[in-house]
């Protein structure tokens, strides 16, 4: 069983930040990429940026130069600092990894409940 819980949404100014944090817990033997999804009402779901194990960073063209992604394998956990928010940036955030699990060691994509960022004008 594996778990993936969010937090660090909430309600913030235009040109404000958030940080998001998404820590995993459970039966873990590896955590591979992870990532930070959003949907805002209306829209599909969309890749907002993602990390390798080892560092490396991508990110959607909307947010490069104002967000910021990185993680801490000890602690099994990814963030996600938003800078210079905008009203349009108003979504529900997920988590993302890619877990391989002990004793099957099955490996599958993992997702948050979702936490929700509101950037108010």
């Amino acid at each position: 069983q594996v778990q993936l819980v969010e937090s660090g949404g909430g309600l913030v100014q235009s040109g404000g930040s958030l940080r998001l944090s998404c820590a995993a817990s459970g039966s873990i033997s590896l955590i591979n990429g992870m990532g930070w999804y959003r949907r805002a009402p209306g829209n599909e779901r969309e890749l907002v940026a993602t990390i390798t194990r080892g560092g490396i960073a991508n990110y959607a063209d909307s947010v490069k130069g104002r967000f910021t992604i990185s993680r801490d394998n000890a602690k099994n956990t990814v963030y996600l600092q938003m800078n210079s928010l905008k009203p349009e940036d108003t979504a529900v955030y997920y988590c993302n990894a890619n877990i391989r699990v002990t004793i099957t060691w099955d490996q599958s994509d993992y997702w948050g409940q979702g936490t929700q960022v509101t950037v108010s004008s």
